[in-house]
């Protein structure tokens, strides 16, 4: 399996899963078509699936004109069906959703949305996170609790260390200046940094992650209990 990153809008990223053996694909988060489509026929590559993570319109906007093209189905959450548009494929909590090459298995994370979900294809050793889990920080809690974003990225931070992360969205350099101005001594967080720049630079996208870079670097997910993270997510959102 392939992970190419499809950056699209002004800052998000959806990503092709792709069966370089059967030329096929899955699409995460299609926020919009065309630079989708460019890819795939390029490439020669068939649309399987559309996999969204939660039914925000910068992660779904591109269903129709993809399901339309490919004949390719679109996977959502069981509760947010009558959200996702075009949706044919409903998973649950802990599911395992398995279909040709493709396998994930299914973690309801609420919080940003009380639908969210995350994709973890854990025999590639990567899971799409969606507006939960970025690099350096977490999703603005849209229609849940702090509680509920608290739990889901404990969810996610008991993935194996060595698990890619690919989130919804470009926002690591400035996760990153949030994390040191709260965390000035940690080593790690300065070399990332340091990373973080260079890739940018040179317009690559700073994203995956993995989870032992995250858990090492991102305050978010070093916070030991919900008081401490709902504090560092209130200064977060007027940062």
């Amino acid at each position: 399996m392939k992970i190419e990153i499809i950056p699209c809008l002004k800052d998000n990223y959806s990503y092709l899963i792709i069966d370089k053996k059967k030329n096929t694909a899955c699409v995460v988060d299609p926020g919009e078509a065309d630079p989708v489509i460019k890819y795939l026929d390029e490439n020669k590559i068939d649309l399987k699936f559309i996999l969204n993570t939660h039914h925000h319109y910068d992660h779904v906007g591109g269903n129709k004109k993809l399901k339309e093209k490919y004949k390719a189905s679109v996977v959502g959450f069981k509760g947010d069906k009558e959200k996702i548009p075009e949706v044919d494929i409903l998973v649950d909590d802990q599911e395992i959703w398995k279909h040709d090459s493709f396998e994930a298995k299914i973690i309801h994370i609420p919080g940003h949305t009380l639908g969210h979900i995350c994709f973890y294809f854990y025999k590639n050793e990567s899971v799409f996170t969606g507006d939960t889990l970025f690099s350096l920080g977490c999703g603005r809690i849209f229609e849940g609790t702090f509680s509920q974003m608290y739990e889901s990225l404990n969810k996610i931070k008991k993935l194996p260390h060595n698990t890619k992360i690919f989130c919804g969205h470009e926002y690591t350099l400035n996760n990153s200046k949030f994390c040191l101005k709260y965390d000035q001594d940690n080593k790690y967080l300065k070399d990332k940094i340091i990373e973080i720049e260079k890739k940018l630079k040179n317009n690559l996208p700073t994203i995956p992650s993995t989870i032992k870079e995250e858990l090492r670097c991102n305050i978010f997910l070093k916070s030991e209990n919900i008081k401490t993270f709902s504090k560092l997510r209130d200064l977060k959102d007027n940062f």
